[in-house]
């Protein structure tokens, strides 16, 4: 299921109508924004994780019994 020229062209009018001439470039620049600071924040997180990753493959594997605990005796 696409969206064909003819539902765009009245998805705009229907906005036009709602928001008026003055109002779209306003709420165009708002979505702009948006997206501009939801863009940086995922790129922040997908940095912070793979540098997680990263810290976790350069620790060096010790196995110590006391970090497995064992089922306790019914």
């Amino acid at each position: 299921m696409s969206i064909g020229i003819q539902e765009i062209t009245l998805i705009l009018i229907v906005v036009l109508l709602l928001f008026g001439g003055k109002r779209i470039p306003e709420l165009a620049r708002a979505f702009g924004r948006a997206t501009y600071e939801f863009k940086k924040a995922k790129e922040t997180i997908k940095k912070e994780a793979d540098e997680l990753a990263q810290e976790v493959k350069e620790q060096p594997k010790e196995f110590k019994p006391e970090d497995n605990p064992q089922e306790p005796q019914v």
